[in-house]
C-alpha cells in the first residue's frame, strides 16, 4: 500500500506524535509498503530500513506560549496534495487542523482513512481556558473523526471516553516500546551516583515541560531528604519549574542510547499527568525495569498494575504523592520487587507487534472501503 500519514506535528519536533509516526514510518517501510509523510515541518530523509520517505510539507506556525513547537495553520482544502500522492489509504496521527483537512480531502477522492486518538485535546482546551472549553474541543472532534472511516485508541479508557462522547466506530490499538533502548542492562552506577551523590532514591520523570502534564506537583517531592529528582524534557514551562524545584536535576531533551542510559539508571518513575491517553514514557520506564507511580487515570491505568509494576496515586494531592514516594524510599524491597514485574509487564508490546497490528486495521478499512 500506499500509505499518507498525515501529522501535526513532526521532525524536528520531540513528542509522542512525532515519535509514533516515526515508528510507523520505519514499520510499514520494513514491510515493503510505501509510506509518504504530510505535516508542518520536516524534509525527506532515510528511514531506519534504508527506503526514502518523502515528506510533504504544508504552512505552519508557532503555538502562542510554545514557541518551540511548529503546527499546521488552516490550510483549506487538501485534495490536490493527497491527488498528487495518490495514497491507497491515508493516516491520521492525532488529527486536529491538518487532520480535519486530510480527512475531508480522503473522502473527496474516495480513499479511506484512519484516525488515531491520541492527544485529549478536551483536556487541553480546559487547562489552557481556550475559548468554547472542552464541549467545544468535543464538537470539533467528533467532527474529524466522523470524517474518518475508523478511529484507533491508544487505551481502554480512551476507548471509554471517546464512546461516551459518540465517536465511533472506534478499536484499541497501543503503541509498542523499543526494547533495545530501554532496558534494564542499560543502568549506569556511575551515572546514579553523579545524580545522586549520597546514595539518595534516585526519582525521575520524562515528560514535555507544559502545563497539561503538571510536572509542578512533583515540588513537595523534589524536598524530600533521601530523594533526588531528575526531570528530562524541555518545554515552556522549564524556567518555571527549575526555580520552583531547586534541587532537581533539569537534564533537557535526551534521546536514544542517553535517555535509555538514565530511564534504566533511576529508581522510580513518577508521572503526575491526568490527561495523559497513553503515556509512553510510563512503558518505557517499565520495560528499563524501573516501577512506577502514575496518576490514577487515563492511559496508564492499561500500564500500571497497583503495587505489583507500580503505584497508582488518587487524587490532586502533591503532598499525598511525596508522602508515597517517602514510603517507598524505606522499603527497598517493595521496590525491588515491582522492579523485577515491570519489564515483564510490557515486553510484549514491541514495535513490531504493534506496527503489523495497525497494517492490519488499514488494509481493513481499505478492503471495506473498496467493496462493492
Amino acid at each position: 500500500m500506499r500509505v499518507a500519514v498525515v501529522s501535526e506535528t513532526f521532525l524536528p519536533a520531540v513528542n509522542g506524535v512525532v515519535n509514533s509516526v516515526l515508528r510507523l514510518v520505519d514499520h510499514l517501510a520494513v514491510r515493503g509498503h510505501d509510506p509518504v509523510v504530510v505535516a508542518p515541518s520536516g524534509a525527506s530523509y532515510e528511514s531506519r530500513c534504508g527506503a526514502w520517505v518523502v515528506v510533504a510539507t504544508v504552512p505552519s506556525m508557532r503555538l502562542p506560549g510554545y514557541r518551540q513547537l511548529s503546527v499546521a495553520r488552516p490550510v483549506g482544502d487538501l485534495t490536490e496534495v493527497l491527488g498528487r500522492l495518490a495514497p491507497d489509504v491515508v493516516h491520521l496521527a492525532s488529527p486536529v487542523v491538518l487532520g480535519l483537512a486530510a480527512a475531508r480531502a480522503a473522502r473527496t477522492l474516495g480513499v479511506p482513512s484512519v484516525a488515531v486518538f491520541q492527544t485529549d485535546l478536551a483536556a487541553y482546551a480546559e487547562r489552557y481556558r481556550l475559548p468554547g472549553g472542552p464541549a467545544a474541543a468535543w464538537r470539533y472532534l467528533r467532527s474529524v473523526h466522523e470524517t474518518a472511516d475508523l478511529t484507533l485508541a491508544p487505551s481502554t479508557a480512551s476507548l471509554a471516553m471517546l464512546a461516551r462522547h459518540g465517536i465511533g466506530p472506534v478499536t484499541l490499538w497501543r503503541r509498542g516500546v523499543d526494547l533495545d533502548q530501554f532496558a534494564p542492562w542499560h543502568s549506569d552506577p556511575g551515572l546514579h551516583r553523579e545524580l545522586a551523590p549520597a546514595g539518595e532514591l534516585l526519582v525521575g520523570v520524562v515528560a514535555r515541560l507544559a502545563v497539561e502534564k503538571r510536572l509542578e506537583l512533583l515540588a513537595p517531592l523534589s524536598e524530600l531528604p533521601g530523594v533526588r529528582l531528575v526531570v528530562v524534557g524541555d518545554g515552556p514551562q522549564r524556567r518555571q519549574l527549575a526555580r520552583r524545584m531547586p534541587r532537581a536535576h533539569f537534564l533537557g531533551q535526551l534521546g536514544g542510547a542517553e535517555l535509555g542510559a538514565v530511564v534504566a539508571s533511576l529508581d522510580l518513575f513518577v508521572h503526575p499527568g491526568a490527561d495523559e491517553t497513553f503515556c509512553q514514557a510510563v512503558q518505557e520506564a517499565l520495560a528499563a525495569g524501573v516501577p512506577a507511580v502514575v496518576a490514577a487515570s487515563g492511559g496508564p491505568l492499561d500500564l500500571v498494575r497497583h503495587r505489583q509494576n507500580g503505584w497508582l496515586w488518587a487524587g490532586d494531592d502533591p503532598h499525598l504523592l511525596a508522602a508515597m514516594v517517602a514510603g517507598l524510599r524505606d522499603d527497598p524491597a517493595a521496590l525491588r520487587a515491582a522492579a523485577d514485574r515491570a519489564r515483564p509487564s510490557v515486553e510484549e508490546r514491541t514495535w513490531g507487534r504493534i506496527g503489523d497490528e495497525l497494517i492490519g486495521h488499514l488494509q481493513h478499512v481499505r478492503a471495506r472501503v473498496s467493496a462493492p
